[in-house]
């Protein structure tokens, strides 16, 4: 979730609003450190804690906080079970904080510092209907996507925002410029380009993830032209192809986004791209 944006434009709407974080988890619990749930004065609220009675009892601790002013933090520990009846049985700690407009400052510095952060790099090169459907689907996740195509007219006349359209003649020279770690995606109009673009992103060993779109025939034939140029094979195994999730056997563009769309995500985390998650104190 995207904490510290989300969390300026409440207290720019609304004034105020308190940030739910749970602070620890042991056992079974429904949701992990880390996540966070954001609490307007009226109880409206974005994201989510775990839902059922931790959930509620932490939006009326929510806004009772913001009732009483902005002050210092303070904190639930609840046993899901005896406190409150939950099957989950494990042991949840939140920590609640209030904000308001004297922190408007900080939390826009908090939110340009998340933007940078959070967002893995990814090259999407090509902006057929399954390159379009996926910078759909890319568009509430975390990643930054340059979406590159060699065709003057390929682009829709409206790109979510994450998106950076690049029209360009020369598709492969923009992997001399994609930052290490970042990850690649090859779906274009035609073979002979996907070829000489997934072969000059495999030619470098600093890009984790390099998926291809196409089938197991596909593959095999491109690995042979792969290994006429001198890839290294430890690199031609590592290509991703066919890409998205096993299991997933659709056709249609949003199908395949969805499943291109989870790949990605496992991958980032097994690679555990790092996210920014600064502690704030309301009290100052």
């Amino acid at each position: 979730m995207i904490v510290w944006r989300r969390l300026a434009e409440m207290v720019a709407e609304h004034g105020a609003a308190a940030l739910v974080t749970v602070q620890s988890a042991q056992g079974s619990t429904p949701r992990e450190a880390g996540a966070r749930m954001i609490v307007r004065p009226d109880g409206a609220f974005h994201g989510s804690v775990g839902g059922g009675q931790l959930e509620w009892q932490a939006l009326a601790a929510a806004r009772e906080s913001l009732a009483s002013g902005r002050g210092p933090a303070r904190s639930l520990d609840k046993v899901l079970g005896p406190d409150l009846a939950q099957c989950c049985g494990g042991r949840v700690t939140l920590l609640i904080e209030t904000f308001d407009r004297r922190d408007s400052e900080r939390l826009a510095a908090l939110a340009v510092e998340e933007q940078d952060e959070r967002r893995a790099p990814l090259l999407l090169f090509g902006a057929g209907h399954v390159g379009r459907a996926l910078v759909l689907a890319l568009a509430p996740l975390p990643f930054a996507v340059r979406w590159i195509d060699s065709r003057d007219d390929a682009f829709p006349p409206h790109i979510p925002a994450k998106v950076v359209p690049m029209p360009t003649g020369n598709p492969e020279a923009e992997l001399a410029l994609a930052e290490p770690g970042s990850f690649v995606l090859v779906m274009t109009h035609a073979h002979p380009l996907d070829l000489a673009v997934t072969a000059a992103a495999l030619g470098r060993d600093d890009l984790p993830y390099v998926g291809l779109i196409g089938s197991a025939t596909k593959r095999a034939r491109f690995e042979k032209r792969f290994r006429a140029i001198g890839i290294p094979e430890a690199r031609i195994r590592a290509l991703v192809c066919p890409i998205g999730m096993p299991g997933i056997a659709g056709k249609e563009p949003p199908v395949i986004a969805a499943s291109v769309a989870a790949q990605l995500l496992a991958e980032r985390e097994r690679l555990a791209v790092p996210c920014f998650s600064p502690t704030a104190s309301a009290a100052e």
